[in-house]
C-alpha cells in the first residue's frame, strides 16, 4: 500500500466533514483491543465458604 492510497472511499453520497470524522473515530474504536474486564467482586455466599470469612455460613443467606 502507498502513501498516496486512502484507507477507505467514500462510494455513495457526499458525506461532511462532521460524518468522515464520526466514521473514524468509529473504525478506530473498532479497531482497538477490548480492554481487560474488571475483576468480578466476590458475593457474601462465596466468602461465606472461607473461614471466618464475612461472618461465617449465616451470613450467605441473609440479605445484604
Amino acid at each position: 500500500m502507498s502513501a498516496e492510497e486512502p484507507l477507505f472511499r467514500v462510494v455513495r453520497g457526499v458525506p461532511t466533514a462532521e460524518e468522515l470524522a464520526a466514521l473514524v473515530g468509529a473504525i478506530i474504536v473498532r479497531t482497538r483491543p477490548a480492554a481487560a474486564p474488571a475483576p468480578a467482586t466476590e458475593s457474601a455466599w462465596a466468602r461465606s465458604g472461607r473461614p471466618g470469612g464475612s461472618r461465617g455460613w449465616r451470613a450467605a443467606g441473609l440479605p445484604r
